[in-house]
């Protein structure tokens, strides 16, 4: 006996549950008249079948011959099945669109070909070639050279990949958290966006947003990244402090030295002199990453630029009320 496909129990199971939570509805009534029709026909024996009478339940009256009982049994159950059985080739078709991305790979030459590709599998391109995945129906995800990925889940509520090093560009029209990328040091969290991120064998890389969000998360620490924004990640430390492309050298400087080397309180102050009034959103995750002794610093200098919205206290910001904190994200955004 050959051996049970795991993917087709999955699906199977699947089918299962969709026709279980098929609604229960009644029939329209132009179908009656269709019924009455097929039964006023002669039967197999030259009599023809008495008229359907419909009470409030559909229920047939007189009753019938066991033959005519039969002939409408068969008529009426097969219909149904054959309907579901339709229902259920067209789910399980879906299903392997669903688990199953195209990938078209290119070569140095030019040459291009397309293949399939699924959970638990390895897509990696040399130093000549790219190759282009199609994240179901949600977008598209294009692998540099010299990269090496894996596909981690396939799902409708969540599609994964896990970058081992390399260069990927993704761009995803969906709903927010559908689409993530892991690395050793970050994972990505779509938050519907255009993005590119790069990172080596160690997990150190870069994040660059060029639409929409993007959530960088590692162990509790969260950067949210703007279009525009970068953030970098480092191997045992996680995502950084965003900061836009354009921000000044000074201040990028900085921020490696405070979020990677232990600058302290030096590199602050290097920060603050050189932020500008579109570096709140540095300024705002410096809010809750600096030691208690520091936060005065930064809060001050983010009221310098623009006064705290209804609902943002001086009190509850140096708490890191996370409402609070929310409610000035919120507001500052407009400025991002």
């Amino acid at each position: 006996m050959s051996e049970r496909n795991p993917e087709q129990g999955r699906d199977e199971r699947i089918v299962a549950e969709a026709l279980v939570r098929l609604p229960v509805v009644k029939a329209p009534e132009a179908i009656w008249s269709s019924i009455e029709a097929s039964l006023a026909q002669p039967s197999g024996a030259g009599t023809p079948l008495p008229a359907l009478h419909k009470t409030r339940w559909h229920r047939l009256q007189p009753v019938w011959s066991s033959e005519a009982r039969r002939s409408l049994w068969w008529r009426w159950i097969l219909l149904p099945t054959a309907i579901l059985l339709l229902f259920a080739v067209a789910l399980h078709t879906d299903s392997l669109r669903r688990t199953r991305w195209q990938v078209l790979r290119t070569s140095g030459s030019g040459h291009a070909r397309t293949e399939t590709i699924r959970a638990g599998q390895w897509l990696q391109t040399d130093a000549s070639s790219t190759a282009e995945v199609r994240v179901g129906m949600i977008g598209t995800v294009e692998v540099e050279p010299d990269t090496r990925l894996r596909v981690i889940a396939t799902r409708p509520n969540e599609n994964r990949l896990s970058l081992e090093h390399g260069e990927i560009a993704a761009t995803i029209s969906a709903p927010p958290k559908l689409f993530f990328v892991e690395t050793k040091s970050a994972t990505a969290v779509d938050l519907g966006c255009k993005y590119r991120m790069k990172v080596d064998a160690a997990g150190n890389g870069l994040l660059r947003v060029t639409l929409g969000w993007v959530s960088f998360e590692w162990q509790g620490r969260e950067s949210l990244v703007p279009a525009g924004a970068n953030c970098r990640t480092r191997a045992a430390a996680g995502p950084g402090t965003p900061f836009f492309e354009d921000a000044p050298a000074r201040l990028t400087t900085a921020l490696d030295d405070f979020d990677f080397s232990n600058g302290g309180e030096a590199a602050l102050r290097a920060i603050l002199a050189e932020a500008r009034p579109r570096d709140t959103l540095t300024l705002w995750h410096l809010l809750r990453r600096v030691p208690d002794p520091l936060r005065p610093l930064v809060y001050d200098r983010m009221i310098a630029f623009a006064p705290p919205p209804a609902g943002v206290t001086r009190e509850k910001a140096l708490a890191v009320d996370p409402q609070t904190l929310k409610i000035w994200k919120d507001e500052l955004a407009w400025t991002w």
